[in-house]
């Protein structure tokens, strides 16, 4: 499976502070845990079976939780039983159709 996961705390003491010590304390932990990942602007991709993908959001919600009073998570999956190397797979096909669409 896939996982896109957003998480941000809010409701700490000051309410217009930026949240990227917070994002930093998640994106350490998803490293660590050795799944294929990718972390761009807005989401983190993580790549593995259910239990492990969502043991790793759950740690990194947690240790973003230490940052303000609330926690605000968003994911998006992608669950494909017997696929793995699909973090970079989706990405070579969209790259091999942009590239055939230009051909034409």
């Amino acid at each position: 499976m896939l996982a896109a996961f957003s998480v941000a705390p809010s409701g700490g003491e000051e309410p217009d502070a930026s949240v990227h010590e917070a994002v930093a304390a998640a994106v350490d932990i998803v490293r660590r845990s050795g799944l294929p990942h990718r972390t761009d602007s807005m989401f983190t991709t993580i790549e593995g079976g259910w239990d492990e993908v969502f043991a790793v959001i759950k740690e990194a919600t947690e240790a973003v939780g230490e940052f303000g009073t609330r926690v605000s998570l968003v994911v998006k999956a992608d669950i494909r039983p017997g696929y793995t190397g699909e973090i970079e797979g989706k990405l070579d096909r969209l790259e091999k159709a942009i590239d055939a669409r230009r051909e034409d």
